[in-house]
């Protein structure tokens, strides 16, 4: 199940967000070894987590964390110009129609079938949520092997600069362009919901 979190209803899903902000330790700290902020020895929250954060989650049906990502509005302070600006060549994109997707995260231990079918409705929610909300591009950063795959889901995706090396790691920059066509060209390419979809406009529950 797909769950749209932001300023309107997030103290009603709490529960949701510690999943995913435990799911977010497990990964980007105790296996990626990400340099991050941990609260309470359990969660990964850095000062990004604010109430202009959005969060698409999915879920299972004990409200346990499958896969989820974050989103940021370019037109406030977020990562691409606020710590890897060198990653763009000239100013980064921004705009209210542009948000940048962060901490994209699939939960470790889950068998391979239930993971890409969590990240597959991850990938078609974040386009069904771009085409409700006005959103025309997504923006981001990605080590080099990520921006691969995400280059292979079917949508229009670009580097927006040559990768930089930062804390050892091969990154880029990266723009995703939402249309119309986005979701048949996701269709195409094998990226398909497996969840039962619940709505995902801005307001959405």
């Amino acid at each position: 199940m797909l769950s749209v979190i932001d300023h309107s209803n997030r103290a009603h899903e709490h529960q949701l967000l510690r999943a995913m902000f435990e799911a977010r330790k497990r990964v980007f700290i105790d296996l990626l070894k990400w340099d991050l902020p941990v609260l309470a020895d359990r969660f990964e929250i850095d000062h990004f987590d604010d109430p202009h954060a959005t969060y698409l989650i999915v879920g299972d049906q004990d409200g346990g964390h499958l896969a989820s990502a974050r989103l940021l509005p370019t037109t406030r302070p977020a990562l691409l110009d606020g710590l890897f600006p060198g990653l763009v060549n000239g100013i980064p994109p921004s705009g209210p129609d542009i948000f940048e997707i962060t901490r994209f995260c699939l939960s470790p231990g889950i068998g391979a079938r239930q993971r890409r079918t969590a990240r597959d409705t991850l990938l078609v929610g974040l386009v069904e949520y771009a085409l409700a909300n006005g959103i025309r591009s997504y923006t981001g950063v990605a080590e080099l092997d990520w921006f691969a795959q995400i280059r292979t889901f079917g949508w229009a995706c670009t580097a927006l600069s040559e990768p930089g090396i930062y804390d050892g790691r091969a990154l880029t920059s990266l723009r995703i362009e939402i249309d119309a066509d986005t979701p048949a060209r996701l269709k195409a390419a094998g990226i398909v919901s497996g969840s039962a979809a619940t709505p995902v406009a801005a307001d959405a529950a």
